[in-house]
């Protein structure tokens, strides 16, 4: 039976069938007894009454049943809503009640994630779709839907129907950020998927006899789930941590002579940090790294000298992640910044200027626009909010600012929301927050705009190494440094930042410093 070149089945079917694709916990799973595990939970699915359009939410560590149940959904022409281990009643309530998931496959326990008391802070008026939970590792848990285990690999259940065949369906929905109404499903298709994954493997030039992967990011975001399908694609080995942790992740890229690693900065210096070799990991090849907190170039200098080559990138929910990675040919300032070549030779980014709506020219900031065969089908039952994010001709409005380099590659400087807007310029906060961390006694900085008397100025916090530093040498030696509309107006001593967890790492909580810097400036 011939197989849709735009499915997901597609992207196993090229290697041999007993090639290593999965190693978790040192158990490999090959090709054949992966897909043997998709046509087991596809049949456990129809079993439960889930077809076409059905919405399955899961809600689970990084394991074989998720990535069995994406495409066993992809053959039924389900819908597979991901969920983040991290989210809480709130949050989770919210996916569900928003995809109107009618099942939900959780796990039974995780290290200290308390699932059931999650649930139980779910009331069940609030999902009114759900129906049932099917447990993995246990027959039930306490809460307040029917529960069964999950057991389409212990058991056999009659084979599910034919193959659906419109690769062009929702077929995963992946929650972005969050906003104060909660965050919208961004629903991708089995063709944006898998026409992006062969993308990636193409692009990064994997050979399955060369190349591995340490899949450390959560399959519930597509930074974790496009490095997983790329390496499908690719035919080449994932080794699989159910939940990123240094010390294994260490582990694993020592033994294992893993090439390739895709994470946070804040991933990857962790494992840094647990190793004193001068050059730990010879075999790695390419660390695409998302750069969430501060101190990323720092990082990136300490890794590049011992071995581990970190190269900037960019992605989102709506175009999918590894959209673009800097190349091994650039210079190491421009290979370390956000943004770099878009994977896919389809893809097109223009930059828009934020005030006139005119495209902007090379090196000037504006807000990114992509069209590529990556982007998403819109946002799931919010038709209002699609429509707002793609342009008359066809592109998605990023909401974050960047600048084309003129070459084909570009930029990414900061988010729209995190931009800021002082004496007439569009200025992005890290180029403040590094002159500040240059400074003695920084060890990190965060700036932000605030209004102050009908003006925008921007406020910096910084963390003290050491004694604390005092405002007016840090404001003499900005002044000395930057144009005078780019020096903080108050600059204040904090402990810690606020940060919030998401699928793909730890993020400064930019808004809660905003309120913070209003609060302060109020007092005084």
């Amino acid at each position: 039976m011939s197989v849709n070149p735009f499915s997901l089945p597609s992207l196993i079917g090229t290697e041999p069938a007993a090639a290593a694709a999965f190693l978790f916990d040192r158990t490999a799973v090959s090709r054949a007894e992966f897909s043997s595990k998709v046509e087991q939970a596809a049949a456990w699915l129809a079993a439960q009454g889930i077809g076409k359009g059905d919405v399955v939410a899961v809600w689970l560590v990084n394991r074989i049943e998720w990535i069995a149940l994406l495409f066993a959904a992809a053959r039924l022409g389900a819908v597979v809503a991901a969920v983040n281990t991290r989210y809480r009643s709130a949050e989770v309530a919210h996916l569900l009640r928003v995809s109107g998931a009618r099942l939900m496959v959780v796990e039974a326990a995780f290290r200290s994630i308390d699932f059931a008391a999650i649930l139980g802070d779910v009331a069940k008026d609030e999902v009114p779709a759900l129906r049932q939970l099917a447990v993995v590792g246990a027959d039930a848990i306490p809460a307040h839907w029917p529960c069964i285990r999950f057991d389409a690999f212990d058991r056999s259940y009659s084979p599910a129907p034919p193959a659906q065949e419109d690769v062009d369906l929702p077929v995963l929905l992946y929650t972005t950020s969050g906003t104060t109404k909660g965050p919208k499903l961004v629903a991708h298709s089995q063709r944006t998927l898998a026409t992006h994954a062969v993308s990636v493997a193409r692009a990064l030039k994997l050979d399955p006899q060369r190349h591995s992967l340490l899949a450390m990011l959560p399959f519930c975001g597509t930074f974790g789930m496009t490095s997983l399908l790329g390496f499908i694609a690719a035919g080449a080995t994932i080794h699989v941590l159910d939940a990123f942790e240094a010390a294994p992740a260490l582990k694993i890229l020592s033994e294992h002579g893993i090439t390739h690693s895709f994470g946070s900065d804040e991933m990857f210096r962790r494992i840094l940090a647990l190793t004193d070799a001068p050059h730990p990991f010879p075999k790695l090849q390419v660390c695409g790294f998302a750069a969430f907190q501060p101190g990323w170039r720092e990082l990136a200098v300490e890794a590049d000298a011992r071995g581990m080559k970190l190269f900037g990138l960019y992605g989102s929910s709506e175009v999918q992640a590894l959209f673009s990675i800097s190349r091994s040919s650039d210079p190491f300032a421009d290979r370390i910044e956000g943004g770099g070549w878009p994977m896919s030779p389809d893809a097109k980014v223009r930059v828009r200027d934020v005030e006139t709506g005119e495209l902007a020219a090379s090196g000037v900031s504006g807000e990114i626009e992509i069209s590529a065969p990556s982007r998403f089908l819109g946002y799931f039952n919010n038709p209002e909010a699609t429509r707002e994010a793609i342009t008359a001709d066809g592109f998605f409005r990023s909401g974050d600012i960047g600048r084309a380099r003129g070459d084909g590659s570009f930029v990414y400087e900061t988010r729209a929301g995190d931009a800021m807007r002082l004496g007439g310029f569009l200025v992005a906060p890290g180029e403040i927050e590094d002159e500040l961390k240059s400074c003695a006694g920084v060890a990190d900085a965060q700036v932000v705009a605030v209004d102050l008397k009908g003006q925008a100025r921007c406020v910096a916090f910084v963390i003290a190494a050491g004694e604390p530093p005092r405002q007016e040498v840090l404001t003499a030696h900005l002044r000395e440094r930057l144009a005078g509309y780019k020096v903080p107006a108050r600059i204040y001593v904090v402990d810690a930042f606020p940060v919030t967890d998401s699928a793909n790492g730890v993020k400064i909580q930019r808004a809660r410093l905003r309120a913070m810097a209003m609060e302060r400036i109020a007092a005084e």
